[in-house]
Order: C-alpha cells, then structure tokens, then sequence
C-alpha cells in the first residue's frame, strides 16, 4: 500500500518548523528518519495531512559534550551515536544499546529523537535513557521545557509531547567515575524489536559496596525497577543479591502478551536479563575500579 495523500513541508529553521506545528497541531507528523513513520503511513495505520520533514533543520543534528553532558540533537542519526568515541567512553550503555537497533542501514537514517518521539516499548533506546536519567529538551512556540526521560513515556507509543511541540535536543548527564554499565536483549532474531531487554548501571565505593545501582526493564513503557535499586545500596555484590534484586524488579511489572510472546514469557525473561544485567555492571563497576587504583 503507499500513503493517503498529505501536503509536505520542508523547514530549513527550527523556528519555521515550529510554526509548522503550532498551525496543524494534531494534524501534522514531524518526519526525521522516517523508519517508524513512513511504514505506519504505508499501512494508512496513520494519515497525517501534513508532513514537516525536520532534515533541513541542520540545527538539530549535533552529538557533542557540555560541562559533562552529552547532548544529542533530535534528528542525529543512530548510527553517529554508535560510533562515537565520546560516547564509548564516558556513555557506553548508548552505545551498547544503540548497537542493538535494527541493522546498520536502519541505523544509518533513523535518528535519536525520532526512536524517543515514537515511544514504542521495546525500543532500545528509551530503556538506555530512562537508565541514564536523561532529559527530553522540547519546544514550542509557546516555549521550551524538559521533561525526564522516566516521566516521558507515558503508555504504550504515548509520550508527553504535545500536537504542536517537537523533541529537539537530549541531555544525558555524566555517570560517577569507574561506573558499570550492561544492556541485556531477547528477541526472535537479530534486528528484530526486543522481546525483552534491561539495562544497568552500578558504581561501587571504596569498599567495594554498590553506592549506585540503576536498573530499567522493558514493559509497556521503560520501567525503572526503583525498589530493587533501593535494596541494591551499600550492599557487596553478589550472585545472590541479583537474583533477589530482579525478582522483586519484575514482580509487578506491567507487560502485555501478542503475536511474539506472552506476557508471562516477557516478565520471566525480563527476570533473567535483570540478574545478567546487574551482574555485568557491577562486575565491570570493579574492573574500572582496580584499574584506577593501580
């Protein structure tokens, strides 16, 4: 099938853009890589009147770091976010996660803000950002606000923007020193949407007790798994405390069953990939941190 028929606009500022939105609100789609929007529109599971193609905005394109964090524009693509050495670095959950995405020629044109905005469930990249604490920047012609990444998505492919607002920019903040980090995923088969994924961060302390642990499963929205956090604190790593740890994580977790997998089969595995997670990181946590001391 191809699209219903829609008017196109081609912005070049994101001033333009934004006007854009304020005038069709609810009846426009904002277009950035187009892999999520364009197959909806194919299918006419989607029939927006108008399409504001946001890759003339060049301002909102950019992958750089500010007094230690990262920011990332809407429209950079997936594949930049992958390959960068900063990121690698000081944020290598996103690159861990971001490697997940599809294939490379997804990653090659789909953009960061444009997986975030689509707020599907088992994205990759919602689950790394609400595990990083990160902001979403978004503006209108009203003005601008941010929102945190856990109080974005708020249901299934329902995220906190507004019809006339855009997402233009994320904000990841720096991680403590000699931080661990894991991204766990099962799915059918490589590329495909993950079935169920978690992700982690850990920090020790000079004791080699957790002084940060962060922990985000997949349901039908990216869900930190806080009380599990809680009872990681101050304590020593251990097999044990992370198989407890993800079984609470998962105890209420909100999943739905479909075609792919039952909910149950989803909440079990998000169970298994918790404990690997945490696991992971704290184990990482304590490579970085034997190496720094030497």
């Amino acid at each position: 099938m191809k699209p219903a028929s829609f008017d196109y606009h081609d912005p070049t500022t994101l001033d333009e853009a934004v006007d854009l939105m304020s005038r069709f609100g609810d009846h426009a789609r904002p277009l950035a890589g187009g892999q999520s929007l364009v197959p909806l529109m194919n299918f006419r599971l989607l029939r927006p009147a108008h399409i504001i193609d946001l890759n003339g905005v060049n301002e909102l394109s950019y992958l750089k770091v500010e007094n230690g964090t990262l920011r990332i524009g809407a429209t950079t693509r997936q594949r930049q976010l992958e390959r960068s050495h900063a990121v690698a670095q000081r944020w290598p959950l996103l690159r861990d996660a971001t490697a997940f995405i599809g294939h490379i020629q997804i990653r090659n044109r789909g953009t960061v803000g444009g997986s975030l905005a689509h707020g599907f469930p088992s994205a990759e990249l919602p689950v790394a950002m609400v595990t990083l604490d990160a902001s979403m920047v978004i503006r209108a012609k009203s003005g601008q606000r941010s929102v945190r990444a856990e109080d974005f998505f708020l249901s299934y492919m329902t995220t906190a923007l507004e019809p006339v607002e855009l997402l233009t920019d994320i904000e990841v903040p720096e991680l403590p020193a000699n931080t661990g980090w894991s991204y766990q995923e099962v799915s059918r088969r490589y590329g495909d949407f993950a079935l169920a994924s978690a992700a982690s961060v850990i920090a020790l302390d000079a004791n080699g007790n957790i002084a940060l642990a962060r922990l985000t499963l997949t349901g039908t929205t990216p869900t930190r798994a806080v009380e599990a956090e809680q009872a990681l604190l101050g304590e020593k790593p251990t097999e044990a405390l992370f198989k407890n740890a993800a079984v609470r994580a998962t105890e209420n977790l909100d999943q739905d069953s479909d075609i792919h997998a039952s909910a149950e089969y989803r909440r079990f595995a998000c169970q298994a990939l918790a404990r690997r997670a945490l696991a992971q990181a704290a184990g990482r946590a304590a490579e970085l941190a034997k190496g720094t001391s030497r």
